[in-house]
């Protein structure tokens, strides 16, 4: 019986090869993974010690176009690439778009053509809804149809790599799956999340009430619960998913559940937008002022009715479990 898998049927418990299995995402995808019983052939730039039932690693130092994939493929039915170079804060590359397409699209193709040689049988690519855009207008979100608008390097060479994807699931009998995750978050988060953590946990004052802005946000958990069911789904070939929470907050929300969420007062309090601004111009923080305080939402509905899917936790349970795991790093586990 065909399951949409381009007449070729995944086994029960197909063999997984996942890049990337010490990152943020990787990691718990791993050890979910593993959870499950799927054999995994993990790869990682360094060696991790991490030992799973049914886990083989496998070190590769740099992800190139050169790198020979024969033997970590063999058997392997499903292909998630998770690994990548990421968004770069402080870059140093003398010609960064260069940088990002050899490792994101260079490297992501000869993957995907060693694997489609090999006979896999779908690749599941962890891409960025930065290949949608930086901003949405409120009330509009980013839905999987729109045209691409990435603003930067980094969501420019997931957009090539997307791309070639397809071409390549049009000319093989390897299906491709995109997935587009918008921030994640979840215990070990770092970056603007974690500001946000610390900020919150430390009882400043923050003047962010009065801004109206809406956000789109996702539990690391719901996300591997979503890359999970692509790896059976039949619906999920050759398609593009956003995914979040469902639930889009403004900055002030987002303080104020972490608040509750870390048994703090809250102390935001409002400011006009337009001061703000301008205060954020005077100290030469425009450009975070915009990341902060502008709306990036995405629209789930294709996720949601294609593959039958609903984030498995609320978004209350997601924050408290992120503040508790960020207070027990901070404080040890006897915060009061």
């Amino acid at each position: 019986m065909s399951d949409g898998l381009s007449g070729a049927s995944l086994s029960q418990m197909p063999k997984i090869l996942l890049t990337g299995g010490t990152g943020f995402v990787g990691l718990p995808l791993l050890q979910a993974l593993a959870a499950a019983r799927y054999p995994v052939v993990s790869v990682t730039r360094k060696n991790a010690a991490i030992t799973l039932p049914g886990v083989q690693s496998c070190v590769i130092p740099t992800l190139s176009r050169d790198n020979n994939w024969d033997a970590l493929l063999q058997g392997v039915e499903v292909v998630i690439h998770s690994a990548g170079r990421a968004h770069i804060m402080n870059e140093t590359h003398s010609n960064p778009l260069q940088a990002f397409r050899e490792v994101n699209v260079d490297a992501t193709l000869n993957l995907a053509r060693q694997a489609a040689q090999a006979g896999v049988k779908r690749f599941i690519f962890i891409s960025s809804v930065k290949v949608n855009g930086e901003e949405t207008d409120r009330n509009r979100a980013f839905k999987p149809s729109d045209a691409p608008a990435p603003l930067d390097d980094y969501g420019v060479s997931k957009l090539e790599a997307e791309q070639a994807l397809m071409v390549l699931a049009k000319e093989t009998a390897m299906s491709v799956v995109i997935i587009r995750p918008v921030l994640v978050y979840g215990p070990g988060v770092k970056a603007n999340f974690e500001k946000m953590l610390a900020a919150v946990d430390k009882g400043l004052p923050l003047p962010l009430r009065s801004i109206n802005n809406r956000r789109s946000l996702v539990f690391i958990d719901n996300l591997i619960d979503l890359i999970c069911l692509c790896i059976h789904h039949p619906t999920a070939a050759n398609r593009i998913f956003l995914v979040s929470d469902g639930n889009d907050l403004s900055i002030g929300q987002i303080l104020e559940k972490l608040a509750v969420a870390m048994n703090k007062k809250s102390r935001i309090f409002s400011v006009p937008q337009g001061l703000l601004g301008l205060a954020a111009s005077a100290v030469g923080k425009r450009d975070f002022f915009q990341r902060l305080c502008g709306s990036l939402q995405v629209d789930i509905a294709d996720t949601r009715e294609l593959l039958g899917w609903v984030p498995p936790v609320s978004i209350d349970e997601a924050f408290a479990i992120t503040a508790r795991s960020y207070q027990e790093k901070r404080h040890g586990s006897h915060h009061g």
